[in-house]
């Protein structure tokens, strides 16, 4: 099979292009700024709309995961309109280049499309995004709804860093490794994701051409800071050092939800690689570590 990964650098798709290689699938790596780990490399542009379509039509690859975005939701509220250039026009034209290709498309989305009042929130309910980069990953659902799978997620993190960054459970680890205290929200509920369970999940949609809008995260619903001394605890480190904080004392300039927690009730049927609860998925990552 012929993957081709946009965000090939990022958390997601690297561990993505790493696990379909090691299966054995041809992977291609689509990257704009940082050279990808795993697969070749393909220069690639969502501002550009004509490059977008000259390299899909190129490769004509049987399956597209689109994992990469303007993630950053702070500067996705400063900068809307390059926002919709490249989570929604971006989206348009892949999805547009997918369908003349006949390739199988995975639009990787986000728990940010709910407004957080209810947490555990099922694929069918509706969606309310209190931010804009919440409201263009929504936006782009709408290009990928006949064409494959979308994948919701929720903060993802893993064992390297990725595209330069360094995710939520990485800085976490450093932080109380080197010995300093960390302030971590009480307020803000999540389901985290092991970005090694997000591809598995995603390859296997992929290859069971599974169709819809799946909610791919972590199983178990916990508060920033429960999941900062879970994973302190995993790793047999002081959780003294994990100061209690608030949504309200961080200053964000966008708005988040309180809790965008997903249901994962349909994927933990459908799927054989399951969503892992909190306590396997932290075993997994202290393996990967240590």
């Amino acid at each position: 099979m012929r993957i081709f990964i946009t965000g090939g650098s990022g958390l997601a798709g690297s561990k993505l292009a790493e696990m379909a290689l090691a299966r054995g699938e041809q992977v291609y790596s689509g990257y704009a700024h940082n050279q990808p780990p795993y697969g070749k490399e393909v220069k690639f542009d969502l501002l550009d709309a004509n490059g977008i379509r000259d390299t899909i039509e190129r490769m004509r690859p049987d399956v597209i995961v689109h994992s990469a975005a303007l993630t950053d939701v702070d500067r996705c509220e400063r900068k809307k309109d390059l926002a919709y250039r490249i989570n929604v026009e971006g989206t348009r034209t892949i999805a547009e280049a997918a369908r003349k290709a006949g390739s199988y498309l995975v639009y990787i989305s986000t728990d940010y499309v709910f407004d957080g009042q209810r947490g555990l929130y099922r694929e069918e309910e509706e969606t309310n995004p209190v931010s804009y980069y919440g409201l263009s990953k929504l936006l782009g659902e709408q290009f990928c709804l006949d064409q494959g799978c979308i994948a919701r997620t929720c903060v993802i993190y893993g064992s390297r860093p990725a595209s330069g960054k360094v995710n939520f459970a990485l800085w976490l680890l450093n932080a109380l490794k080197s010995g300093k205290e960390v302030r971590v929200v009480t307020d803000q509920f999540i389901t985290p994701t092991l970005n090694s369970n997000l591809a598995a999940m995603v390859l296997e949609a992929a290859n069971r051409n599974l169709s819809g809008i799946y909610h791919l995260s972590g199983a178990a619903r916990v508060s920033r800071y429960d999941f900062a001394c879970e994973l302190a605890r995993a790793f047999d480190i002081d959780r003294r050092l994990i100061i209690p904080s608030q949504m309200s004392d961080i200053g964000w300039l966008a708005r988040r939800p309180m809790d965008s927690s997903l249901d994962t009730s349909k994927a933990s049927r459908t799927l054989k690689n399951r969503p892992l609860n909190l306590y396997e998925s932290l075993q997994v990552l202290r393996d990967e570590i240590l």
